[in-house]
């Protein structure tokens, strides 16, 4: 889907690592929650309450999810899904557009 639709946006800003990841929060009828951002080039780490599914729209990174050991590359039109209370690292190579669904349960 290309837009959302009938949906609320929190004007302020998540800005993590300097700058380097900022976000708007989407919020919509069901409860239900997105962010919808960019990353700059960097290493950064993350903590998740809720599962969530990250959909790259473009650009290029390297995730580290829990429990793994190895790197995965992900690109533009791909996605990944991280676990609830749990850390995951990236290492983002370039300019990247993306949105974070919170799933619950």
């Amino acid at each position: 889907m290309p837009e959302f639709r009938n949906v609320a946006i929190v004007k302020k800003a998540n800005v993590y690592f300097d700058g380097g990841v900022t976000s708007r929060t989407v919020l919509f009828a069901d409860g239900s929650r997105k962010t919808l951002g960019i990353m700059l080039p960097g290493e950064y780490e993350f903590g998740t309450g809720d599962q969530e599914l990250m959909e790259i729209f473009s650009g290029e990174l390297d995730v580290l999810l829990p429990g793994e050991n190895a790197w995965r590359t992900v690109r533009g039109g791909e996605s990944f899904k991280v676990a609830g209370n749990s850390k995951f690292k990236l290492k983002v190579k370039g300019l990247t557009d993306y949105c974070c669904s919170f799933l619950k349960g």
